[in-house]
C-alpha cells in the first residue's frame, strides 16, 4: 500500500526495528540469516469465472503480482511462494482483468493477515512494534 515495511526480520531478537530484507540481501549482508528455510508465502484466488485449465494457471501467474507487492523480497531462492487459482462458476469476464483484480486481493489479504496476527513467545506481530 505505502511501501512501509510493517512486518519481518527484526535486528536482534529483543529489537523492534525490522530490517529491510531486499536491501540486506541485495548488499549481500544478511544472505546467512535468510537463506533458511521457512519464508514460504502460499495462497489461493478462488472465483465464480468459469476457468479451463490454462486460464486458471494464467489466474495465478497474474494474482503472483500481489506477492510482489506485499513481500519483500518475494519469490527468492529460499522460499517455496505458491499460488493456486480456483474455479467454481459460469461467468465469463476478461481474464487480465480479473488478474489484476486478484493481484490486488491477494496483496491486502498479505497485509491485513500481517495487521490481524497476534503475537506468539518470543515473536512479537506487527501491531507490538
Amino acid at each position: 500500500e505505502t511501501g512501509t515495511l510493517i512486518a519481518g526480520a527484526r535486528e536482534a531478537p529483543e529489537s523492534k526495528r525490522l530490517i529491510d530484507s531486499a536491501r540486506a540481501l541485495a548488499a549481500g549482508t544478511a544472505l546467512g540469516r535468510f537463506a533458511e528455510t521457512g519464508h514460504t508465502t502460499i495462497g489461493v484466488v478462488a472465483t465464480n469465472v468459469r476457468l479451463g485449465k490454462a486460464e486458471a494457471a494464467k489466474l495465478a501467474s497474474l494474482a503472483m503480482l500481489g506477492f510482489a507487492r506485499a513481500l519483500s523480497p518475494p519469490h527468492t531462492a529460499f522460499d517455496g511462494d505458491a499460488l493456486f487459482a480456483l474455479s467454481a462458476g459460469d461467468l465469463a469476464v476478461d481474464l487480465t482483468r480479473l488478474g489484476l483484480a486478484a493481484a490486488d486481493a491477494v496483496a491486502r489479504a498479505i497485509a491485513r493477515g500481517v495487521r490481524a496476527a497476534t503475537s506468539l513467545p518470543g515473536l512479537p506481530a506487527a501491531r507490538d512494534l
